[in-house]
């Protein structure tokens, strides 16, 4: 049958051609559409009101997402190729499996690279030099895991730089009394989400020796992941007294509550595919909270 996931399309794609859609984790969309709901928040939120989102600019933004996260786990997977060889679930990745060498994937990764510059040379002035300053973070993020224990912080730092970037590309600056709130409230929910993620790999971590707040948190995740989620919205709903939101904006904000709070609740840390389940259902938080911010606008 049929079939259009992102898994199907690169199954199909030309044999010498897959194992670098592999690399970029095209087969796996999750992370790139949590790299891009920050930015659809904050180009939300600049909309005039009673106007919709700006639909170019979030099309640009989707193409730099699919390009930055791909770089970023392109980067990931050269700095990581001898870990990986030795964790199960990512043996098979094109770089530790001898699939591709490394000078390959460095030339890919220029491309990526060249590609997203492209894309943020369509924005103004202001724009293209914060965006540029996020460059330093999507580079040493993979490197943070052998030296600290909050990696999860820095991917968080990395991953939400959207919601200071939607904004300058509407407005031609950053009003910081939304947007660092908004990008508050993104690192809180990386945290949220990639502490989840991190319990898949704990026990192979330990062997390697690499560091995560999955193994700081140990049996206190769900204490830690409440406090997160709880910065979260309170981020949330500072963001939205600061740029006058109206009811169906808090309306989402409620709703991302009760999706956290049975989230936690329910999550078995030492199940990896539950906590895949859990990870990948974070989707749904930014797609609440984009709505949310539609609807408040409109």
């Amino acid at each position: 049958p049929l079939s259009f996931s992102a898994a199907e399309l690169v199954r199909a794609a030309p044999g010498p051609l897959r194992p670098y859609l592999r690399l970029m984790r095209l087969h796996q969309p999750a992370g790139t559409w949590l790299l891009y709901l920050p930015c659809t928040w904050s180009i939300g939120l600049a909309a005039e009101p009673g106007c919709l989102p700006d639909w170019h600019m979030l099309s640009l933004f989707g193409i730099g997402a699919v390009l930055m996260r791909g770089a970023g786990c392109t980067i990931n997977d050269m700095w990581d190729r001898n870990y990986d060889k030795k964790v199960a679930r990512t043996a098979s990745r094109p770089l530790a499996a001898g699939e591709i060498s490394t000078f390959q994937s460095f030339v890919f990764l220029g491309g990526q690279l060249s590609l997203a510059l492209c894309v943020l040379l369509c924005l103004n002035y202001y724009s293209i030099l914060l965006g540029a300053a996020s460059l330093s973070l999507v580079i040493t993020y993979p490197l943070m895991k052998r030296v600290t224990y909050w990696p999860q912080l820095v991917l968080g730092l990395t991953f939400n730089w959207g919601a200071l970037l939607g904004w300058s590309a509407i407005k031609g600056s950053c009003e910081w009394s939304v947007c660092l709130p908004l990008y508050l409230a993104g690192v809180m929910w990386t945290l949220v989400y990639d502490t989840i993620y991190a319990h898949q790999d704990k026990k192979d971590d330990v062997i390697i020796g690499v560091k995560s707040t999955a193994l700081q948190f140990k049996e206190d995740t769900k204490q830690w992941l409440s406090g997160f989620s709880l910065a979260m919205l309170l981020s949330l709903c500072m963001a939205g007294m600061n740029c006058d939101q109206t009811f169906p904006y808090y309306s989402a904000v409620a709703a991302i509550g009760a999706h956290l709070a049975h989230q936690i609740y329910t999550l078995d840390i030492d199940k990896p595919e539950d906590c895949w389940k859990k990870f990948a259902s974070n989707r749904t938080v930014g797609v609440l909270l984009f709505i949310g911010i539609v609807l408040g606008n409109l």
